[in-house]
């Protein structure tokens, strides 16, 4: 079985789905890997160390996608690269972000069976796979060293000769992989940190970490089976923002991470409370993408509104390129291991692991959550 690694060719993404290191060990296992040239260049792992860990170079992309029975990848492919894949090829990367109607017709109709890692379930035995964990932490973390970049304030302590300074006051709404990561990361800081989320269960730990968490009424079934928040109602959520509002008047940076598989993300700072904050507060919005918590949140862009400034973080995780790769490179490989760990080397469809996260098999979609997403925006076109 042959494995092609492509390089990305999103503008913005700096990572590569498996570094040399891996790539050498997938190759003890008995695969052959195929990298396209220049894939690892911007996370710094040059073409002769994918050589010296015995990977095969190849230059054209057309080559390599047509070459190979499995494709391992960070960005959903466009349409350019669907169509250069061979016929009953194995796609494994993110996919969430491209699944439209055509998109996915367009992959049943060259017959690839895609696996989306973002929809592999929440499990003790997948957490080493879990892809959408470990970039989180990264995001959590580069968020902080974002908020002080911006910030015109210490975040510590400070006892000097022209007096003492008090610490940098932070607020995390939503405390999962990434709220955590930026609670303990602010907290090396020297930051004074509070936190915020809806679940009851994360209480002991944003405690245990140091910062405060902020009471509220807590939801019992405010997560999901698979451990994903879930959405609330209009009532909880104009409660939610009353709590929110009347802390970030108190705060100087406020992160934000709340976000709904699968949905848009819920407004958590509205125009009118931005406009109380402190001038010079810093908001980093990590739902940018899904619309933001912020309601002037604007992805990609770093905006000042009221004194405030609002930054639009995207693909956090691609600005560590280093470390990010060599995480996604561990999870993705123990997902295809995982697939591929059976008596035939067919994928085993009554997994759980399997299942939920396999999106198109033998010219259908078979992942009932996008069916679902699909259902339901064909019915407001």
């Amino acid at each position: 079985m042959k494995i092609g690694i492509p390089k990305e060719i999103s503008e913005v993404e700096r990572r590569v789905s498996v570094v040399p290191k891996t790539a050498a060990q997938l190759i003890k296992d008995g695969y052959d890997v195929v990298i396209e040239s220049g894939a690892g260049e911007a996370s710094y792992f040059s073409d002769t160390e994918y050589e010296q860990a015995g990977t095969t170079i190849i230059s054209d992309p057309q080559l390599l996608y047509s070459g190979v029975d499995v494709i391992l990848k960070i960005c959903p492919p466009q349409r350019h690269e669907v169509e250069m894949m061979n016929s009953g090829l194995i796609y494994i990367g993110f996919l969430s972000s491209a699944l439209d109607s055509e998109f996915l017709e367009l992959m049943n109709e060259r017959n690839i069976t895609s696996f989306a890692i973002e929809f592999i379930p929440r499990i003790s035995r997948s957490q080493s796979m879990d892809a959408l964990s470990s970039m989180a932490s990264i995001a959590g973390y580069r968020a902080v060293l974002i908020a002080a970049q911006h910030l015109g304030k210490f975040f510590p302590l400070m006892m000097t000769a022209a007096g003492t300074i008090p610490p940098a006051r932070v607020l995390v709404i939503g405390a999962g992989v990434a709220g955590l990561q930026a609670i303990a990361t602010a907290r090396r800081l020297g930051a004074k940190v509070e936190a915020f989320d809806t679940r009851p269960a994360v209480k002991e730990q944003v405690e245990s970490l140091g910062a405060q968490f902020v009471e509220m009424e807590l939801v019992k079934d405010a997560e999901t089976v698979a451990g994903y928040a879930k959405e609330m109602t209009d009532e909880f959520m104009r409660k939610e923002r009353k709590i929110i509002g009347n802390r970030i008047t108190h705060n100087h940076v406020v992160i934000t991470t709340a976000q709904v598989f699968g949905k848009k993300a819920p407004v958590l700072i509205t125009e009118e409370m931005v406009k109380k904050m402190q001038k010079g507060s810093v908001i980093i919005d990590l739902a940018s993408e899904q619309g933001g918590n912020c309601e002037l949140t604007e992805a990609g862009r770093n905006i000042n509104k009221y004194g405030v400034t609002i930054c639009g973080a995207v693909n956090l995780p691609s600005t560590l390129s280093i470390d990010a790769s060599r995480m996604y490179s561990r999870n993705i490989t123990q997902f295809f291991r995982h697939l591929c760990n059976t008596k035939n080397g067919v994928p085993d469809f009554e997994d759980k692991i399997t299942k939920d996260s396999c999106v198109t098999y033998k010219g259908e979609i078979v992942n009932e959550i996008v069916k679902k997403a699909l259902q339901k925006k064909g019915s407001h076109t």
